[in-house]
């Protein structure tokens, strides 16, 4: 049977081979890979909905949702004071800024250097004591591989050694390296605080800085992504698309935003500024937003720019939903519902008077189509986001550690919805005359969303998957959008607030139904007690006594407001999940103040911490995916070991 086995696995036995090319390697590899099912299992945090929040995303990123504060008052327990702890803490999360604050008060800096140094290390020791030592080493940054492997391992009450780990500290200090020590000891304890990283949605729009945050998440060591409605709408500007870029351009525009484009991609946006300046008079309806608090030097000129992008996109949007007919959105093709001569617009047979008539670019007999002015403009900032470096390294980071929706550990993670009738069934969505529904529609969108941007350029499918990337932001059988209609045209144009309110799909009905949550769960393979499922993209109003724990637990809605737009609200900065090895815990935000407070008053992110889970028995590697993808390459070790022993496959004792 196992000689069977082995001449079926033979080809991939002997690319094996190559990384392990004698029994003593494999045998070795096995022994490794058996030691590290029965470590603890990694911590993992899930976040959502960050909207371009560079500042609050970073300290997250830095205190690890809370985690590290934890891990600090736990190593230390009985030594320091809740006050020493707090300075520790900022010390972790900003050592430059908080060595240069602590220099300025502190007047033997030798002495503070051997505590602190003391005391970064047993902090770092409890962090990296449920990781295997190889990858504790990984996570060290060059150069300090062995003075950190050995201060972790060190046993300081062996007295034959003592002498030897003091010197290290005192070489740290005499050398003038304590600072950079502590910014790589720092580095290290932030690296394994967190295992994995889950972001489930919307890094771009309404915040200052998406970039910022795509940059730091490529630094990541361990991260993946879950698209909201607004990241594959700039997924679907990135790859050139006309409507895209509109799209994306709109938005930055309305929320007085246009650093995010400018500053942080380098986009040229002086041709629609000139375009906006030479076509259209005073837009007061289109006055962008002041509440973010993001300056701008002539907002009157935004607002021109808002009314001519907005233009463009609405006749670009007219263009879509007409050559795609599945999309079934002809009642969102705004454009051809106005009447110009009257300045109205029908809608369910109904005249609406607009806020503003001024339409200078439009033909009446044909209001889809582009003046030649906007077919500059248009193509120029085309141009501009494919050619913008920075752009499309993030979008083809998004794809690589992207996709429609993940499976892992017993939780399903998408962003906005699994489309249903109203009976609870899922919902068949159309494209290209074939249905879709549950697991395959979310299969088959994530396939077209990469066809998108990797399909041959010029191909009808390249500009299917285009189309259907804006779909994904605002169509009203989207996954990704989970609503009937995105009313961009009514909140800008008409008064009537009826006209403004956009449906929830159905599966916002069924949301405390665990019946409709298992269904869910089993479309994608998951069945069991402790499978949930995570989604954002709606904000849970915490401040009216709204719940994000849903259908008993089975589904968590980790959106509870990050971007500042939402404070208001949802009462508070949003929502962190922590799944460590000893059980779950939801942690709700206060606003993230500022770094200086952080640093200089050693106050943290204000959290409360609700533990909704914990596990009677720590639950340990083998007890994850990763501990069955161990199994699985301990047994074609084993085979390989096989194959070795039998002589099929011949060892390689010369390496």
């Amino acid at each position: 049977m196992e000689q069977k086995r082995i001449e079926e696995n033979k080809k991939y036995l002997s690319l094996l081979a190559k990384e392990y090319p004698t029994i003593q390697r494999a045998s070795s590899e096995i022994i490794s890979l058996e030691a590290q099912l029965k470590l603890p299992k990694g911590t993992e945090m899930y976040m959502s909905d960050l909207h371009g929040e560079d500042r609050a995303f970073t300290h997250m990123l830095n205190n690890a949702s809370g985690v590290i504060r934890e891990k600090i008052d736990v190593a230390l327990a009985g030594i320091t004071t809740p006050e020493e702890n707090a300075v520790y803490a900022s010390l972790i999360y900003y050592p430059a800024r908080k060595l240069a604050e602590i220099k300025q008060e502190t007047r033997d800096m030798n002495s503070w250097y051997r505590v602190t140094l003391y005391r970064l290390i047993d902090v770092c020791r409890h962090v990296s004591s449920k990781n295997t030592r190889r990858w504790v080493r990984k996570a060290i940054p060059r150069g300090y591989e062995f003075i950190i492997d050995e201060l972790l391992h060190a046993h300081f009450e062996d007295h034959n050694k003592e002498a030897y780990y003091n010197q290290f500290i005192s070489a740290i200090i005499d050398t003038g390296t304590a600072d950079e020590f502590i910014e790589a000891i720092s580095m290290v304890i932030k690296r394994l605080a967190v295992h994995k990283l889950h972001i489930v949605g919307d890094i771009f729009d309404r915040g200052r800085r998406p970039d910022i945050i795509l940059d730091k998440l490529m630094a990541h060591h361990s991260v993946d992504i879950q698209w909201g409605n607004h990241d594959v709408l700039w997924l679907c500007g990135a790859t050139g698309s006309p409507l895209g870029v509109a799209s994306v351009i709109r938005i930055c525009a309305a929320y007085n935003n246009l650093e995010a484009l400018e500053e942080g991609y380098g986009i040229n946006l002086r041709p629609l500024a000139i375009f906006a300046q030479n076509t259209y008079g005073s837009c007061p309806v289109f006055k962008p937003r002041k509440a973010l608090g993001y300056n701008n030097d002539d907002e009157a000129l935004v607002a021109k720019m808002h009314k001519a992008i907005s233009i463009i996109m609405y006749k670009l949007e007219c263009q879509v939903i007409t050559r795609n007919p599945n999309f079934e959105m002809n009642d969102r093709r705004m454009m051809q519902m106005v009447n110009f001569k009257k300045g109205t617009i029908t809608i369910d047979g109904k005249d609406y008077k607009l806020k503003d008539p001024d339409f200078p670019t439009v033909d009446p007999d044909n209001p889809a189509k582009l003046s030649q002015g906007e077919i500059d403009v248009i193509q120029k900032l085309c141009q501009s986001f494919v050619e913008s470096e920075k752009l499309q390294q993030h979008a083809r980071f998004l794809y690589s550690h992207g996709s429609c929706y993940k499976v892992e550990n017993g939780i399903l993670m998408y962003h906005g919805v699994i489309p249903l009738n109203e009976d609870g069934s899922f919902r068949t969505v159309r494209f290209g005359g074939r249905g879709y529904s549950g697991k395959a529609l979310m299969d088959y969108v994530d396939y077209m969303c990469r066809v998108a941007y990797f399909g041959d350029k010029g191909s009808l499918m390249r500009r299917l998957g285009q189309d259907i990337l804006w779909y994904l932001w605002c169509g009203k059988n989207s996954p990704m959008f989970g609503r009937s209609k995105m009313t961009t045209f009514e909140n800008v144009y008409l008064e009537e607030k009826e006209l403004k309110v956009e449906g929830k799909d159905p599966y916002y009905m069924f949301q405390e139904d665990s019946t409709v949550a298992d269904a869910i769960l089993a479309e994608f393979g998951l069945k069991g007690s402790k499978c949930r499922i995570i989604n954002g993209h709606v904000p849970v109003k915490v401040k009216s006594g709204e719940d994000p724990l849903k259908a008993g637990g089975k589904i968590i809605v980790i959106d509870g407001g990050f971007s500042r737009a939402y404070h208001d609200k949802t009462g508070i900065a949003g929502y962190t999940m922590v799944y460590s090895s000893r059980g779950v815990s939801l942690r709700a935000h206060q606003p993230f103040t500022s770094l200086q407070d952080v640093v200089y008053n050693n106050r943290d992110i204000e959290s409360k911490v609700n533990v909704f889970e914990t596990m009677k028995n720590r639950m340990l590697v083998e007890d994850t995916d990763q501990g069955r993808e161990i199994r699985a390459m301990i047994d074609d070790l084993k085979l390989l070991i096989q194959a070795y022993t039998q002589g099929i496959i011949k060892q390689r004792n010369d390496i």
